[in-house]
């Protein structure tokens, strides 16, 4: 009885120190190793010129030049008398195109409702480096 006793002692930790084998073997299959990123690659920033081309694209993709003329008013302000206004004021339109701040140029409500559904419509989905390049083609215009 004592030796049957012992072998079942034996098979049982014979067992059991397998099965930690295996979950250690297991685990290491499992586990990613990690690997240290040394070095990121970002895209250079756009000069003035690359701005100036971004922004007077998307001015035409988003409709901007729908209401918006360079020297004429036509539903919206001129893009002329925005710069002019923004200047003056030293105000940023990068903000205003961003919701943060009122309409500063035409503030008629019924102006301001047309002008914010469209900024909402049009500019939303835009990045900030997108809306910078719209300000900076708006700035060229004078």
């Amino acid at each position: 009885m004592k030796k049957s006793v012992l072998v079942l002692g034996l098979a049982a930790l014979f067992f059991a120190s397998c099965g930690e084998k295996k979950k250690d073997e297991l685990k290491k299959e499992v586990e990613t190793p990690v690997e240290e990123v040394k070095e990121v690659a970002t895209e250079p920033a756009k000069g003035p010129a690359e701005y100036l081309v971004l922004g007077e694209k998307l001015f035409t993709e988003k409709t901007c030049a729908t209401c918006h003329q360079a020297d004429t008013k036509v539903i919206g302000p001129s893009i002329k008398e925005i710069s002019k206004v923004y200047a003056e004021n030293n105000a940023n339109i990068v903000a205003f195109l961003k919701g943060e701040t009122p309409a500063i140029v035409d503030t008629d409500p019924g102006q301001v409702a047309i002008m914010k559904a469209n900024l909402d419509g049009f500019v939303k989905d835009l990045t900030s480096e997108e809306i910078a390049a719209l300000a900076v083609y708006m700035a060229s215009i004078k």
